[in-house]
């Protein structure tokens, strides 16, 4: 990692909101690419505060200053990311299957689907089924994507792909899955596109499912 990615994904760790702007200026004096700063610092910077919290070692103030120095640097850097004359946004719902209430790194992805070419719908947490299809569907989704991190619960995010075999609208939206317990053999599995391990996996993903 470049030492301006680095201190910048510390800067967001440290919940150090004045410093993340600073040296997500210096970022862009430096000339250095403010997408790959994106996926890489400010995406390392949250999931090193999403595993002190689930540690128990960061606490919810300390998660949300993570969170306010992350976006005010995303702030900073967005307007510098090249999106092409006349791209087309992807579109993605996403959300915590029913019965997860973890959302940080749902959180995550959203923020990195967000900041590429992707409009993103947060379905939030504790989603049943249904709520993801209806929301694919009122929203004219490309990407379903779908996230837990308990064992307890990964077995109901197959109950999406199942609905949607169900009302004939499996061809419509592709379905990519992750969180902890799942794995590609899970994926496959349930009949989904595809998964991811973390956010940068993610938009990796998601731009693959998304070619044309």
């Amino acid at each position: 990692m470049r030492e301006l990615f680095k201190r910048l994904s510390d800067a967001v760790l440290e919940t150090d909101e004045d410093l993340a702007v600073e040296i997500a200026e210096e970022i862009l004096a430096a000339g250095l690419n403010p997408q790959e700063a994106v996926e890489i610092a400010l995406t390392d910077g949250m999931a090193r505060a999403g595993e002190l919290y689930e540690k128990e070692e960061y606490f919810i103030p300390e998660l949300l200053g993570s969170a306010d120095a992350m976006y005010a640097a995303l702030e900073i850097l967005k307007p510098h990311i090249p999106r092409g004359e006349g791209l087309k946004k992807h579109r993605v719902v996403i959300g915590s299957i029913e019965g997860d209430t973890h959302d940080i790194g749902k959180n995550i992805v959203a923020l990195i689907l967000d900041s590429a070419e992707f409009e993103v719908r947060d379905l939030g947490r504790d989603v049943p089924p249904k709520a993801f299809v209806e929301g694919a569907v009122e929203f004219n989704a490309d990407i379903i994507a779908v996230s837990t991190l308990m064992t307890t619960t990964m077995e109901r995010i197959g109950g999406v792909t199942a609905l949607l075999e169900k009302k004939g609208l499996r061809g419509r939206f592709k379905v990519m899955v992750g969180g902890r317990p799942l794995s590609k053999a899970f994926a496959d599995r349930i009949g989904a596109d595809g998964y991811a391990s973390d956010a940068a996996g993610a938009l990796r993903l998601a731009r693959k499912l998304t070619e044309r």
